[in-house]
């Protein structure tokens, strides 16, 4: 265990870039999350399918490929992003912003139908509906499934250690290959740094999830 200790250093520089890559990826991907649902129940239907197509191609697309995308595809586009940190964000937050927009848009079709009619029925537009009549309704219901899918970016963030990122994966490999005989007590070390931040997002959405269910 002495190779934790002595490399205690590392492992939490690497913690504290997956804690930035979660932190940033996860409120830039809220954002976008947020505007892909509204366009996903607009009743304009470009907007709707345009949504609906962003959302399908991300959540079916490894997020590996992703990264060479914005790496070696989006040059060519005159996209050229600075390998490391910020295009780790850049394509985590696009990544995972499908999954918040498939998170929302189940707690919004979870609000019955008359809420909607009522809304029109008072003169409401769609964005007055949604903003103050329906998002705050679905709230309760979309908060378990959006921590799971930040429990789900926080992992995500290990893909960056293949694109010049030292996060935690990325500390761990250079841990590793200057303690080849520890290699199994570093990961391990690596893995409880990531329980650090997943278990209490886990214990979280428990909570939330008891707490909803009982108030229905």
């Amino acid at each position: 265990m002495d190779v934790l200790v002595d490399n205690m250093p590392s492992y939490w520089a690497g913690f504290q870039v997956t804690l930035r890559l979660t932190l940033y990826s996860g409120a830039i991907s809220l954002a976008l999350g947020l505007v892909l649902a509204a366009l996903r129940v607009s009743p304009i239907r470009p907007l709707r399918g345009l949504a609906a197509t962003y959302v399908e191609l991300l959540r079916n697309t490894p997020l590996t490929l992703v990264f060479f995308f914005m790496i070696l595809v989006a040059p060519q586009f005159g996209i050229i992003a600075p390998l490391g940190f910020w295009t780790a964000v850049i394509c985590l937050s696009t990544y995972t912003a499908a999954f918040v927009a498939e998170a929302v848009r189940s707690g919004i079709n979870s609000v019955g139908v008359g809420q909607a009619e009522a809304s029109r029925a008072i003169g409401l537009t769609f964005g007055q509906s949604l903003g103050n009549v329906i998002l705050p309704q679905a709230l309760r219901s979309v908060v378990p499934p959006m921590i799971n899918v930040f429990i789900a970016l926080t992992k995500n963030t290990s893909v960056a250690a293949g694109f010049a990122v030292v996060e935690l994966v990325g500390s761990g490999r250079r841990i590793s290959q200057g303690n080849p005989g520890d290699a199994v007590v570093v990961l391990l070390g690596v893995a409880l740094f990531y329980l650090a931040i997943t278990i209490p997002l886990g214990a979280i959405a428990s909570t939330v999830e008891r707490k909803v269910a009982f108030s229905r």
